[in-house]
């Protein structure tokens, strides 16, 4: 009989594993949950060791011992008694190691932990705090001498595999083949598998069998509106058992149509996602979860994209229960290590392996931004290619997708290699104009109508204490936020062929490499703080376009002095109809779609209230004769991105380069500028699409004649953000 002990508590940590003194810690536990958030770019990246006693497990004749962990960021040496029984690489699957022929009656197990920066195991450069711990559960697991298998990839040696016939999308009617793959170790004559109480008992041949169950009727897992899950359930003579639940679904994506579920269109919108939290960083217990899935669902969300990293078993089980669709990545991102090849396959079949049955799951992240820091060359291709390889290998199921950095020209070979494309786009944001974005979608649509696109990022940032009558891109306001999303919101709507799209972030999340926007060590593109105590305006934006839980909400609850005398109320709401009130009493009624204007004169403290049917909300706004300093961004203060500081290499253009030179010798390039500085002239020279014919002096003495009025508006704004860069320091 299996049997499961949770190792959580009695250890002991030692942030030197040389020191005779250490913590007593509990897990979920990081090193990192403060020095990871403060910002410095100064966090604790080395080896740890955790310490704990454990007594010896009972155990049949034959019987194995397993210690189990979900998760040790980011290499893990296992040593009991003495003896290292393994090393581990990967910060974000379930490994496990046999440690029965080491066990004594008392049992000294040591776990080095490791986050350093090195050469081979990924993440090692991207925008977010690279946490080190024993950050998820450590378990102790005892099996019979005949068990499913226990040794590959952290999987359970269960495969449930359900094909799906739609009869009658409008009447959900369809039927299922559901296969049931299992792995055992040791010998057994047969299996008995049980699948929606329909049991089978199959031979066992070379430690593997199969089973196949006929579903008629089936109920569907449907997505947010009837997430139904089945339970597999297989059995050895010798008692060990093992379950999986699944869900029977069929998906499909059009480049025209986008998203389909079921056999029914079903846009994908909704938000990205990091596990972590303020003051706990990524050591999140089961209720957290459940906190941020709850946050999901009050969003209205139907997708989330689990980034840059397999998630905790929790997430992905809550996903599932509540019809999230889910696209999981493994930590393949900004650069590419000549050295790392293996452990990007390693990382991806640990992914597909342990999570193959999650019916919330319709993709495979290869990548992410991966040319944000790495040439286009042969070993990035290939890298893919194998990657693409192994998915569709382990799976037969479900496309293989990546997330490309906007730079990232849309003829690049590197489009083709996966099933489906998005792009990380922050027009509006770091450079250019919102409807860039737009223009964006419209053009690769039109060049390439039979692929599949969609949009994996987007997003400005926001800090709640930052307020403004005339909202700007860089001021960091609540404001700006909510005019970046509402022109985003109503661009997605417009453009169904984007197969799924998300917002960059759900939560503000730790990067201890930034300090802008006055805060230390956060990325602040969250919809919800990082303490997820504020849902900021934002939030209520997608609220209104995706959710169908009636309500109302204002604007500006936080924007209480200010100095304008006619100010502008706004209301986000999924009703029709909205009714202002001011001091009580009645104003103005409007009728709409999701976003409702008032102007209100001010001359004092004033109540607020909108209100539609049983939905209102109510702040409070108070004149003063002059803007709040509070409310202002000191534009004159440091402001360092993650990518201000990383050390990229120097042989090609990068996101080292700012972001305003990028984007400015872009267009210049697209209109046939030669370059003079080398490496940016070996950047643009390994484009396709790029034919420098212009000499420079001529080129630029005939710009204004070259640039269209819309080009010349960016280089300006391009020209004015640089200017603000220098004049800050960076």
């Amino acid at each position: 009989m299996r049997n499961t002990i949770l190792l959580e508590k009695d250890w002991t940590f030692y942030k030197n594993p040389q020191s005779e003194s250490g913590e007593a810690v509990t897990l979920p536990h990081t090193w990192n949950a403060v020095d990871g958030q403060d910002g410095g770019n100064d966090y604790y990246r080395g080896t740890c060791k955790y310490v704990r006693h454990f007594v010896k497990p009972e155990l049949e004749k034959g019987g194995r011992a397993y210690l189990e962990f979900d998760g040790a960021a980011m290499t893990a040496d296992v040593v009991v008694n003495g003896t290292k029984l393994l090393h581990h690489e990967g910060g974000f699957s379930t490994f496990r190691v046999d440690v029965t022929e080491q066990l004594t009656e008392d049992n000294l197990l040591e776990v080095y932990v490791d986050n350093s920066d090195n050469t081979k195991v990924y993440p090692q450069k991207a925008d977010f705090t690279f946490y080190g711990g024993l950050y998820r559960m450590v378990k102790l697991v005892t099996v019979p001498k005949v068990h499913f298998v226990m040794d590959y990839a952290g999987g359970n040696g269960m495969k449930v595999t359900p094909e799906v016939t739609i009869l009658d999308a409008a009447k959900k009617q369809a039927d299922a083949d559901v296969t049931v793959e299992l792995w055992m170790t040791g010998e057994a004559p047969d299996v008995t598998v049980d699948v929606a109480g329909e049991t089978q008992t199959v031979p066992v041949e070379n430690g593997y069998a199969r089973a196949v169950f006929a579903l008629k009727n089936v109920h569907l897992w449907d997505g947010v509106d009837d997430p139904y899950l089945y339970t597999a359930k297989a059995e050895l003579p010798g008692g060990d058992v093992v379950e999986r639940t699944f869900g029977c679904r069929s998906f499909k994506v059009d480049p025209r149509e986008g998203f389909f579920l079921n056999g029914r269109s079903y846009p994908l919108r909704g938000v990205s996602r990091h596990q972590d939290r303020a003051g706990a960083g990524n050591a999140l217990t089961y209720e957290m979860h459940r906190e941020d899935m709850a946050i999901v669902r009050e969003l209205g969300a139907n997708t989330i994209r689990l980034a840059h990293y397999q998630h905790a078993q929790e997430f992905y089980n809550l996903c599932d229960e509540n019809g999230i669709i889910v696209w999981a990545e493994i930590p393949y991102i900004t650069m590419h290590m000549t050295d790392g090849t293996e452990n990007t396959l390693r990382q991806m079949k640990e992914l597909i392996v342990q999570n193959y049955h999650h019916p919330s799951i319709v993709c495979w992240g290869l990548s992410n931004e991966i040319t944000a820091a790495s040439v286009v060359n042969e070993e990035l291709l290939e890298n893919h290619r194998r990657l693409n390889d192994l998915c569709h290998e382990l799976d037969k199921t479900r496309p293989t997708v990546m997330a490309d950095v906007f730079m990232l020209e849309t003829d690049s070979p590197m489009l083709e290699i996966p099933d489906m494309n998005s792009y990380n786009l922050y027009f509006g944001w770091y450079i250019g104009e919102l409807e860039q974005n737009d223009s964006f979608f419209d053009e690769y649509h039109s060049t390439y109508p039979d692929r599949v696109i969609g949009l994996s990022e987007y997003g400005a940032d926001a800090n709640p204490a930052y307020h403004s009558a005339n909202p700007e891109r860089g001021d960091y306001t609540e404001e700006y936020q909510c005019v970046y999303h509402e022109h985003m919101a109503k661009m997605i709507e417009e453009r169904p062929y984007l197969w799924a799209t998300h917002v960059w972030n759900l939560f503000d999340f730790a990067a201890d490499g930034r300090d802008e926007g006055g805060k230390h060590g956060e990325n602040q593109k969250g919809l919800v703080t990082m303490d997820r105590r504020i849902k900021k305006d934002a939030f209520y934006v997608y609220k209104a376009y995706w959710s169908r839980e009636p309500f109302v909400h204002l604007c500006g609850s936080r924007y209480t002095d200010r100095a304008e005398d006619v100010t502008e109320i706004k209301v986000y709401s999924n009703q029709k109809k909205v009714t202002l009130f001011v001091d009580g009493a009645e104003q103005e009624t409007k009728e709409g779609a999701r976003i409702f204007r008032f102007r209100v004169p001010i001359t004092g403290t004033h109540t607020i209230r909108a209100v539609s049917g049983d939905c209102t909300d109510e702040i409070t706004v108070r004149k003063v004769d002059t803007p709040n300093p509070d409310y202002i961004f000191n534009k004159q203060g440091d402001v360092v991105n993650w990518f201000d500081k990383e050390d990229f290499k120097a042989d090609h253009y990068s996101i080292s380069d700012t972001l305003g030179e990028l984007a400015k010798n872009e267009i210049y390039a697209r209109h046939g500028r030669k370059f003079v500085t080398q490496r940016i002239a070996d950047y643009f020279n390994s484009k396709t699409w790029y034919q420098g014919t212009i000499d420079p002096d001529t080129f630029d003495a005939e710009q204004n004649s070259i640039f269209n009025e819309y080009e010349l508006a960016n280089i300006s704004k391009i020209a004015e953000w640089e200017e603000q860069k220098a004049s800050q320091g960076n």
